[in-house]
């Protein structure tokens, strides 16, 4: 049997994972591989006994052809950040053709017109995520209708990062006139603009302090791509891996900030920490080149810095 879609993020060529099991686009490992075990608990031939045999051939084939996929594809850190990556693509390009997408769900609509997307995009998400798969005949129809809402919110929040910012006050100078000190047809110096890469951090940045991970790591990524050497790119997405619990995809991009940069000092403090979760010593990253950094040590505290207490007292 044929399963074919052609509404929301599909209408792009595209297969959305995230519609297939329900969850939001920004959804971690934990509540992907839960949402997952329900479904399939939901879908498997043996779980159904009181359904007819057309039916269980058709939870069966849900789960082979559309299910199982979708979770070998968000379930691995490689292929979820590359998946990751397109969706942001995605959103980048639905933001250019913003005045050509339609909506055929109130929901969408909704979602498009709301003030709080947030709220309303992951309140939408778990109601329907409830009776997903209740009415098998049905499924594609309420998948269809997820792909919808994150079609809506990633144009949205394509469209939030990458909004200029607001113009600064500037002296209006009269036609004919020059500034002071300024000879009259010495045209002012432009703007310095920051590089691509800084714009990458800044909205990186400014997502990480929404706690939208997963878009603040695929800007991140998208700059690594630009400045592989660039410590403090490789330092916020270990804060990233951090905050989603990726503590081994963590300790690989602190490394990597430390070695191009020893006195990092996100880095500095968050790597041995991470060392001593995982169930390692910490590695000696030469900061006693520094005088200033010979007597700094981690914060064992457990109360300070951005995540206060996340590994105190707790052994992993």
């Amino acid at each position: 049997m044929s399963f074919k879609i052609d509404r929301g993020l599909f209408k792009y060529d595209f297969i959305d994972h995230h519609a297939v099991l329900c969850v939001p686009v920004d959804a971690d490992v934990k509540e992907i591989r839960k949402r997952y075990l329900n479904i399939a608990r939901r879908l498997h031939p043996d779980s159904s006994l009181t359904e007819s045999d057309a039916q269980k051939q058709l939870g069966n084939e849900l789960l082979s052809k559309l299910v199982n996929p979708a979770y070998e594809k968000l379930s691995g850190d490689r292929t979820r950040a590359e998946y990751i990556l397109i969706l942001s693509q995605i959103g980048k390009r639905l933001v250019q053709e913003s005045t050509s997408v339609i909506l055929n769900t109130d929901l969408g609509r909704e979602l498009a017109d709301t003030t709080n997307i947030d709220h309303f995009y992951k309140s939408a998400i778990a109601k329907l995520a409830q009776t997903q798969y209740d009415s098998l005949e049905q499924a594609l129809q309420v998948i269809a209708q997820v792909s919808e809402l994150n079609l809506v919110y990633l144009m949205r929040s394509a469209g939030k990062a990458s909004a200029p910012p607001p113009p600064s006050a500037q002296p209006k100078v009269q036609s004919g006139t020059s500034e002071p000190n300024t000879p009259k047809n010495t045209p002012a110096a432009p703007a310095k603009e920051d590089s691509i890469v800084e714009q990458y951090v800044r909205r990186a940045q400014s997502l990480i302090d929404k706690n939208q991970f997963a878009q603040a790591k695929v800007e991140l990524q998208d700059a690594l791509k630009l400045e592989p050497k660039n410590s403090r790119c490789h330092s916020l997405i270990a804060m990233v891996y951090l905050r989603q619990n990726q503590l081994k995809m963590a300790k690989i991009h602190f490394d990597n900030a430390l070695k191009l940069d020893p006195n990092d000092e996100i880095a500095l403090q968050w790597k041995p920490k991470i060392d001593k979760a995982l169930g390692q010593q910490p590695s000696d990253h030469k900061v006693t080149s520094s005088p200033n950094n010979r007597d700094k040590q981690p914060d064992k505290s457990g109360s300070g810095g951005l995540f206060g207490g996340l590994f105190g007292g707790k052994k992993k």
